[in-house]
């Protein structure tokens, strides 16, 4: 008998530091964030990091929908 694993879906935000380095994280995910310097290494990380941060948590993963990103400019 072979066990089906359910499939999960998360967002993940990737912003790019000032040197140049890319990081991602899953909001959903507490702690769960990664970098790379190129985009594919680091979907390959991120996602190695939310197979465990679920492994790890799978209990305590609030369901949380995406809706979308803002950008502010403020004056300081």
């Amino acid at each position: 008998m072979q066990i089906m694993k359910k499939g999960r879906r998360f967002t993940v935000i990737i912003e790019q530091d000032e040197d140049g380095i890319y990081v991602a994280e899953i909001p959903q995910l507490p702690g769960c964030h990664t970098q790379a310097q190129d985009i594919p290494t680091l979907m390959e990380r991120i996602r190695e990091a939310a197979e465990l941060c679920v492994s790890e948590y799978d209990d305590e993963i609030a369901p949380m929908e995406f809706v979308g990103l803002q950008q502010i400019d403020i004056t300081v």
